[in-house]
């Protein structure tokens, strides 16, 4: 199948050093890990490896799997699912989407031999439990739990397995051993309820641990006028009653935001971390790794709650240093590295790597309005504090009513690229899309009317695009969170259009920007578009 990746390609990682302290190694931590989206950590160890996992949404193939050894250089080694469904949503079919649904909050756990995936879609308003006895090559196979657990957090316990999910009020509920199903007559009922008053967001992001004589459930909560922040709380009785203590609350990174959920792991050395996520404007929201110290049977993350920037791993280092990945499209066969992600569920017959060697091949083949309802859209994540995303295009193949290029992709997008006229004229044209709703309610896809800021004649059938990223300035400024299109007929000359677009973080995609190629129909279907290469830059 055309998504099966390489899994050698794609290192998740922030820039790292090795400390030696005579024969024991530690490798040093910088946070954040590093500045692009992966959220919603939950992470484990098996032996000498951790695994960890990510919420990527309505992507596909989704929930990408990361191993490391030292907790610090991660590479993606597989992804959970290739797609959830194949229906109007997925197909993005007659306006329906799963723009900010899909995937969410993943519990990732190991379990005599298996490991196990589940999380709720809230596209399908059901609950997926995946699970494999080869996390890295294996191929994961999916029972559904018609119930919707809202960001459940997994226990296996003495033959039994339980979820605890919910928002405000968390509840547990008994599955059967193999998590199959809710197990009947099986524990069902209210486990903890946060307080109400004085929150904007009560308790939700649940992970479930059974250390030593206590049970915990580490949770995120967001107090009125302060920053969202992580709390824990314990139990010595699986179901009885539970008191609770802050474990993390501070700013980081020179931002307002506060760090918080996601899972704590257990070093071989016996030494505590948790992995993190802090919200950073327009790139999404970006882990940091924090120390875990332990208070008469608390866990403290950071320095006695405070967020850490910089602290030694007790670990070797082990890996590269990659987040993101330049692809040459040279693949010998239809598999591309895992850095790629499609928006949606691609059809596998319209794009080729081997059909022009060397080039990645979209075919228009689907008729859309724009970009967002455009099948076999690919998609990399953006990187902070600047990047840029550069392609070479031919779109020699493209015909009248076909659109193709580079786009900034988010709710409010930019994108540049070529389009063809009714008469077989090609078009460089760049456009901005900024909608005024800044939330999708329903299944419904809105498109809002974009405005073209380039539009001249092109008398040649390739051309360079580009997207000059910039997330964090040098110094705060307007410059923040804008995006810049650019484009060069001969790739060494370069002209930028004046007109940036301020980026936003929304919520009615849930998802830090990308960059995404694309090729679409508006008329007769069968052109196609060709691109050389696609470069990042840092």
């Amino acid at each position: 199948m055309k998504h099966i990746l390489h899994a050698s390609i794609l290192f998740l990682a922030l820039a790292t050093a090795t400390a030696c302290t005579g024969a024991a190694q530690t490798t040093a931590c910088t946070n954040p890990l590093a500045r692009t989206d992966i959220p919603d950590n939950d992470l484990i160890r098996v032996g000498d490896d951790f695994y960890m996992v990510s919420t990527t949404m309505f992507f596909c193939p989704g929930a990408p799997i990361m191993h490391s050894r030292d907790l610090v250089h991660w590479r993606i080694v597989n992804y959970v699912y290739d797609c959830l469904a194949d229906d109007d949503i997925y197909n993005l079919k007659d306006g329906a989407n799963a723009y900010a649904k899909g995937q969410w909050a993943t519990s990732l756990r190991y379990h005599e031999g298996i490991y196990y995936a589940l999380f709720i879609a809230n596209d399908q308003h059901r609950t997926f439990v995946y699970r494999t006895d080869d996390i890295v090559h294996g191929k994961w196979e999916q029972n559904i739990i018609e119930q919707p657990f809202h960001d459940a957090s997994l226990l296996f316990e003495d033959g039994r397995a339980f979820v605890v999910w919910g928002n405000g009020d968390l509840r547990i509920t008994e599955l059967e051993p193999d998590l199959s199903g809710i197990k009947d007559g099986g524990v069902d009922q209210l486990l903890l309820s946060s307080p109400r008053e004085g929150y904007m967001l009560r308790a939700e992001g649940a992970h479930f641990y059974h250390i030593g004589d206590w049970y915990y459930v580490l949770e995120i909560s967001w107090p009125a006028g302060g920053i969202r922040t992580e709390t824990c709380w314990r139990s010595r009785s699986l179901l009885g009653e539970y008191e609770n203590r802050v474990i993390l609350n501070g700013k980081a990174d020179g931002r307002e935001d506060g760090v918080a959920q996601g899972g704590i792991v257990e070093t071989q050395n016996g030494d505590w971390y948790a992995m993190m996520f802090q919200d950073h404007g327009a790139v999404g929201r970006i882990p940091t790794l924090q120390p875990v110290t332990w208070d008469d049977g608390w866990p403290v993350l950071g320095d006695d709650t405070l967020p850490v920037e910089k602290f030694e791993v007790n670990l070797p280092p082990y890996g590269e240093n990659h987040i993101w990945d330049s692809d040459e499209f040279d693949s010998d066969s239809d598999s591309l590295s895992l850095v790629w992600q499609w928006n949606h569920k691609p059809d596998n017959s319209l794009w080729s790597l081997t059909e022009r060697p060397g080039f990645l091949r979209l075919r228009a083949g689907h008729r859309a309005q724009g970009v967002m309802d455009a099948r076999n859209t690919l998609t990399q994540r953006t990187v902070g504090p600047s990047c840029k995303s550069e392609v070479l295009l031919d779109v020699s193949g493209l015909k009248a009513g076909d659109h193709a290029g580079l786009c900034a992709f988010q709710s409010n997008y930019c994108r540049i690229g070529v389009k063809v006229d009714e008469n077989g004229r090609k078009h460089l044209e760049a456009v901005t899309r900024v909608p005024e709703r800044r939330r999708i309610t329903d299944a419904r896809l809105e498109c809002a009317e974009e405005r073209t800021v380039l539009d001249i004649e092109l008398g040649q059938d390739t051309v360079w695009l580009g997207l000059d990223y910039v997330f964090d300035a040098e110094k705060p400024s307007d410059e923040d969170d804008t995006v810049t299109m650019s484009y060069s007929l001969d790739g060494k000359e370069w002209t930028v259009i004046p007109d940036k677009l301020k980026m936003r973080y929304t919520l009615d995609f849930f998802t830090g920007y990308r960059s995404a190629l694309y090729c679409y129909p508006t008329t007769d279907e069968g052109g196609w578009a060709d691109f050389d290469f696609y470069h990042i830059l840092n």
